[in-house]
């Protein structure tokens, strides 16, 4: 019987199916953070259970850590009590544990790949519901909640009904400008924030197959925003390059009989989804959001659409026109923006900050902007050094902070004050995401760029040679 990519990784991965109910999954590998785990271990120890593969999992300090002066003690007491909890069950139970100031230490999606912890083919899952992330190694990854975080560290499975299957098919060659966070983003805007609701998405195609990993990873990080269980891109030679020689990668043998391993995981041709989407990349153009979901996007060049135009629902959409102060018919480019961040497991990795050093150098930071540069991991942090993307930054008046999750959710001390405009490489813009009352627009890392030093939001595409 011919199967899809995700019903080869499913189906190796069920420990037991009831009839009529969810399949009982094993999980090959669950990360942890300060904020959902606490609860769960406070489970685990009103039961008396312990943790039966401590070694299947990993933690890392990132939602509430501050993302400057990391060597002092956390002034917020609620965070600070969450990342006491985190490393004192982490020693407690024999999890790995990279605290605030240790070298790996990083948002959970980047520091996994990055160290060679994602694998293709593995069941990956996280409290946190960017966990989609993993699935551009053709991993099976999403996101869980802290009742079912308990059930992992106890169990090493979890009960799931099995998703539809979906496939999203962009072909052709991208334009100008045009990164992988646009052509996510487009994708959004087509079917809207709901319309992969009930599916875990396949994406494939010319434009897919010529990303590098960190493109591929800043997509099925987003395939969450349009409503998917998760997303996912069969691995390749480009997978292979990535992992090859990363820390905890395989290595020898076991490097040479998992790749012909992951060399079968990929769709075979007549296999059959649930559903299936085409797209043509030369229609996409450098996107950016302008209501309160990822799927009220639109490109940059374009106006704001009507309410007759939009899927949503009139009442829901001149709501969120509202509360973003825009009308329909305005255009996007010109509006003044106050703070610029570039950072978050979305676009916090190497590419995202080299995309917005292109557009800064030689220029000046706009002084209406407060821009907030946060890499995703030290590891991050060490090549924006090392390849002089600092100096850049320097010089054109921006400040590197700390890793961390920073202003994608105002959990930390990295908040939107009310009413301010955004333009934020993460990725959700709801209403006060980045702190109470703030406005967000999502975008790439060259649309921020080019915010940053004009101070409204500008097409980068006039900033590029």
């Amino acid at each position: 019987m011919s199967k899809t990519l995700f019903d080869k990784v499913w189906d190796a991965h069920v420990v037991r199916s009831i009839e009529d109910g969810p399949d009982v999954f094993f999980i090959d590998r669950h990360f942890i953070h300060e904020v959902t785990s606490p609860v769960a271990f406070l489970g685990l120890e009103s039961r008396g259970v312990g943790v039966i593969f401590p070694e299947r999992t990993f933690a890392t300090a990132d939602h509430n850590t501050p993302t400057i002066n990391q060597h002092l003690p956390v002034e917020d007491p609620l965070s600070a009590n969450q990342l006491r909890a985190l490393e004192g069950n982490s020693a407690k139970y024999g999890i790995s544990h990279w605290g605030l100031g240790h070298q790996k230490n990083g948002i959970v999606h980047v520091v996994g790949p990055e160290n060679g912890i994602t694998l293709p083919g593995m069941t990956i899952v996280c409290g946190d519901s960017h966990t989609s992330t993993h699935g551009a190694f053709g991993a099976i990854a999403f996101g869980i909640g802290t009742s079912e975080v308990e059930m992992v560290l106890s169990s090493q499975c979890i009960m799931q009904p099995k998703p539809k299957k979906m496939k999203i098919t962009v072909n052709g060659k991208l334009g100008k400008a045009v990164t992988p966070k646009d052509v996510v983003l487009y994708v959004i805007a087509q079917i809207s924030a709901a319309g992969a609701t009930g599916y875990f998405v396949e994406y494939a195609g010319d434009v897919f197959e010529n990303m590098s990993m960190e493109g591929r990873m800043t997509v099925c990080n987003m395939t969450i925003e349009m409503g998917a269980r998760g997303g996912m891109i069969a691995p390749d030679e480009t997978t292979f390059a990535y992992l090859k020689g990363r820390e905890m990668s395989p290595k020898g043998e076991d490097w040479e009989k998992l790749l012909k391993y992951w060399a079968t995981l990929k769709t075979d041709d007549d296999a059959v989804f649930d559903k299936e989407l085409t797209y043509t990349a030369e229609e996409i153009e450098p996107q950016i959001t302008y209501g309160t979901n990822p799927g009220l996007g639109t490109s940059i060049s374009s106006t704001i659409p009507k309410a007759s135009d939009v899927i949503d629902g009139e009442a829901s959409y001149k709501k969120s026109l509202n509360y973003m102060g825009f009308a329909e018919g305005e255009s996007i480019i010109g509006k003044e923006v106050d703070y610029v961040f570039i950072g978050s497991c979305t676009n916090g990795r190497i590419e995202d900050f080299r995309a917005f050093a292109s557009i800064v150098k030689g220029r000046k930071k706009a002084d209406n902007v407060t821009a907030w540069l946060v890499p995703g991991s030290h590891i991050v942090e060490a090549q924006i050094k090392e390849e002089g993307l600092l100096d850049i930054f320097t010089e054109a008046g921006f400040v590197l902070r700390q890793p961390g999750c920073s202003a994608c959710l105002a959990m930390n001390d990295d908040k939107v004050p009310a009413g301010k405009l955004a333009v934020s490489t993460s990725n959700r813009n709801f209403e006060g995401r980045q702190g109470p009352n703030s406005r967000t627009l999502l975008a790439s890392p060259l649309v921020a760029a080019a915010a940053a030093v004009s101070g409204k939001v500008s097409d980068p595409r006039g900033f590029m040679d």
